[in-house]
């Protein structure tokens, strides 16, 4: 049975891991965020719904599933919390702040940059994984659209709310047309009213693994990016504790088990564990 001591305020909490069927009760400083939500036996968790092998609401289960569902999931366990005791919301781009601020979820996961604009309004803790801003292609045009440089203006999409279209614009000063969800995009580039879609590489696999007869990533990696858990601004213990479950589950192999059945099975490489930022708040 593995235990895991955290100093995440100043009174020590102590967390029992449920290597032997389930979490075990778990004793945290009164007043803290981790105690109010062990006593109320449920939290709400901002993920995706769209992304394929990171967050991903799978049609024929109606279940969540993906990297960021599983680390999300191991964050509840580690508040002495079951799967069946989280609610999973569905947070596009455009609203994971705003799902924040407005008390509408206590923490999201899901493939959630980190960034200084953003912890203006939100914390961050981690990174919990660490990836690129790449291009996908219809694979019959990659042999044409080799990278970002054969995209004419207008022809590229992103979602609304991401880092990856401050990113393009940016680096190939053209503005990409801009929907809800990269499931539109794909859409879209299926259906040829754009020629690529561009955000951080694992989701992108995650479409290839999808479709691989017909959609293909090219051209080199262009950006460095950094997924957090983001919780309410100012809680310093509650950033504390959801670092030290992001440590903890690289240190005991929970971090590369939920990596392999996810995005290793959607042919993303295999990276180092990131090593999570000390906290800002």
């Amino acid at each position: 049975m593995r235990r895991l001591l955290l100093a995440a305020t100043a009174a020590a909490l102590v967390l029992g891991l449920g290597g032997c069927g389930g979490p075990e009760p778990v004793a945290f400083a009164a007043g803290t965020t981790m105690h109010r939500l062990q006593q109320s036996g449920h939290i709400r968790i901002g993920v995706k719904s769209d992304q394929p092998s990171l967050g991903f609401l799978n049609p024929a289960t109606n279940r969540h599933e993906g990297f960021d569902v599983e680390i999300a999931t191991i964050v509840a366990e580690e508040l002495g919390l079951s799967r069946k005791q989280i609610t999973f919301v569905t947070t596009t781009s455009a609203v994971r702040e705003d799902y924040l601020v407005q008390d509408r979820v206590d923490i999201v996961v899901a493939s959630y940059s980190m960034n200084d604009g953003r912890r203006a309004d939100v914390g961050q803790a981690g990174p919990y994984f660490r990836t690129g801003q790449q291009l996908l292609v219809r694979r019959a045009d990659r042999d044409v659209i080799t990278g970002p440089e054969q995209i004419r203006p207008g022809r590229v999409c992103s979602v609304s709310g991401s880092t990856s279209i401050v990113t393009w614009q940016k680096l190939y000063h053209t503005v990409p047309e801009a929907e809800q969800t990269y499931t539109r995009c794909v859409q879209r580039l299926l259906t040829r009213s754009v020629d690529g879609v561009t955000t951080d590489r694992a989701v992108l696999l995650g479409y290839v693994a999808q479709l691989p007869t017909k959609l293909a990533v090219v051209g080199p990696v262009f950006s460095a990016d950094a997924y957090g858990i983001g919780y309410h601004k100012g809680d310093r213990a509650f950033c504390e504790f959801l670092t030290a479950v992001i440590v903890e589950a690289e240190r005991d192999g929970r971090w590369r088990e939920a990596f392999d059945r996810t995005l290793g099975q959607a042919g993303v490489p295999a990276p180092d564990e990131p090593q999570p930022e000390p906290c800002r708040d």
